[in-house]
């Protein structure tokens, strides 16, 4: 039986917390945020009294340990903003409590995340006899989990990976984005950058692009971006020649992401406005539309999984593996849509996996790290069913 410390409560955290109050592995539930309000509305929604709720400020670590030193918990589930991962893990060392995330680390004031910046609480976290667990969404999370799985069962060596990730969805709003503005407009306006014998490779902003076929959804045009568990499977799998990540992105979604960009409101630089200092894209997230309120009306799904050629037994083949998520039905379930859904699922199991026994190593680790089997087991009865194809054509030679 395991205490958890969920922080974070827009769309991902509201998944966690409904996953995590269901599963009863997990005794004691604290959800905390720098706006209480949106915690007790979250608790209050999954009912049954399960879960405490609290304010903290995840920017400042002595905040952080008086909330771990009072509440004790196990684990941290951390899903607030990728750039408070380091105090939330420097608090968990300071309190001795393990920690596990969804996104990697990036820098406030500069559009550029990798995982080297974690990576360096290695020994730290090893010494201190804690586990953290880094990239537990989906992706990152289960596409590096469905490439462990692969190797583990049907590949002696995996020379081509590329994981592909089509939101077919509809919310019916002009411009507005599956999570925090801030984060995804600086994630998808970043060059893009992918594995290839060797060496990466970089290319201007969605500039290799072409359709993929996606199950039940049909052709999408997919682009070529960086995303960062490409950094650590090419680490951990040195058999792979090239591997790339692809997301789907409609035109009329580029347009306005373009004219964003155009008119200088994607700048994460402050400037001065009525003598008043202001980041423009915080100023963008403020006005766009709340991911965690696009659930409601929300149709169509999502489709992610990893397209993988390499060698088996001396003979090549071919290997699809994904998981398409319905809008509708993840907001049935818990109030939000498929891409808050499809993220916050894999979050909750992962702790589950360390409150169990199954994912405990001291140390900072990557998904693919552990043992995919056990984790996959559960990923269909949580929400997530998982499909695979054998030997087919995957698009992307």
């Amino acid at each position: 039986m395991s205490k958890v410390l969920i922080i974070g409560a827009g769309g991902v955290g509201t998944v966690v917390a409904h996953k995590v109050a269901r599963n009863d592995v997990f005794t004691d539930i604290m959800l905390a945020s720098r706006t209480k309000s949106k915690c007790d509305a979250i608790a209050e929604a999954v009912g049954g009294g399960r879960i405490k709720t609290a304010r903290v400020d995840a920017d400042s670590v002595p905040e952080l340990c008086g909330l771990m030193r009072s509440f004790k918990p196990d684990i941290v589930i951390n899903v607030a903003l990728p750039y408070q991962d380091l105090t939330i893990m420097d608090a968990c060392l300071e309190c001795g409590v393990n920690y596990l995330d969804t996104a990697n680390y990036e820098p406030k004031d500069e559009a550029k995340f990798e995982y080297s910046w974690q990576w360096a609480y290695r020994d730290r976290f090893e010494k201190a006899g804690l586990t953290a667990i880094l990239g537990c969404g989906f992706d990152p999370g289960v596409s590096a989990i469905f490439t462990a799985y692969a190797a583990k069962h049907y590949f002696d060596e995996i020379h081509y990976l590329d994981i592909v990730d089509c939101n077919a969805g509809n919310h019916g709003m002009a411009f507005a984005t599956n999570f925090n503005p801030e984060i995804n407009i600086r994630e998808v306006t970043q060059k893009g950058r992918y594995w290839e014998n060797g060496r990466w490779v970089t290319t201007e902003p969605h500039e290799i692009h072409r359709p993929l076929n996606y199950p039940e959804i049909g052709p999408r045009e997919s682009y070529v971006i960086y995303h960062e568990e490409l950094e650590s499977l090419v680490k951990n799998y040195p058999s792979i020649k090239r591997a790339r990540f692809w997301m789907t992105f409609g035109q009329e979604y580029l347009t306005h992401l373009r004219v964003i960009q155009n008119i200088g409101m994607a700048r994460i630089d402050p400037i001065v406005y009525n003598g008043m200092e202001i980041v423009p894209i915080q100023f963008l997230k403020a006005v766009l539309p709340d991911p965690k309120e696009l659930g409601q009306n929300y149709t169509g799904e999502t489709s992610i999984g990893c397209r993988i050629r390499g060698i088996k037994d001396g003979k090549e083949r071919t290997y699809y593996i994904y998981n398409n998520c319905s809008h509708e039905a993840a907001f049935r379930e818990t109030g939000t849509q498929a891409v808050s859904y499809t993220t916050g699922v894999p979050a909750a199991l992962g702790a589950a996996m360390f409150a169990k026994g199954l994912w405990e190593k001291p140390g900072v680790h990557n998904v693919e790290e552990f043992d995919p089997d056990p984790f996959l087991a559960e990923l269909g009865p949580q929400g997530l069913p998982w499909v695979e194809k054998f030997d087919v054509d995957l698009e992307v030679d």
